[in-house]
């Protein structure tokens, strides 16, 4: 089983900075893909970016330049630094990963940003 707690959410003016972090523990040692994910009110649920164990990369067109994820191994955290944040990347952020060999997914609980104009 997998524990994931994340914090680093809240209020921020359109063009502040905040940074997310999620800590895994559990009985699994290691993940494959670790990533964040975020849902607008009555939106779907969308890929903010990705990180995979060999530090492959994917980020959402809208976030490129603006937000970067990285991850530490060693303590099973990764991050989200996010910059130049606009109003319109205010949503509820969650958590993902994949245990290395397992097809599963996690989910944090999610926390809240909120960026004002």
């Amino acid at each position: 089983q997998v524990k994931l707690v994340e914090s680093g959410g809240g209020l921020v003016q359109a063009g502040g900075s905040l940074r997310l972090s999620c800590a895994a523990s559990g009985s699994i040692f290691s993940f494959n893909a670790m990533g964040w994910y975020r849902q607008a009110p009555g939106k779907q649920r969308e890929l903010v970016a990705r990180i995979t164990s060999g530090g492959s990369i994917n980020y959402a067109d809208s976030v490129k330049g603006r937000f970067t994820i990285s991850r530490d191994n060693a303590n099973n955290t990764v991050s989200l630094q996010m910059n130049s944040l606009k109003p319109e990347d205010t949503a509820v952020y969650y958590c993902n990963v994949q245990p290395r060999g397992s097809a599963a997914y996690y989910w944090g609980q999610g926390t809240q940003i909120t960026v004002s104009s």
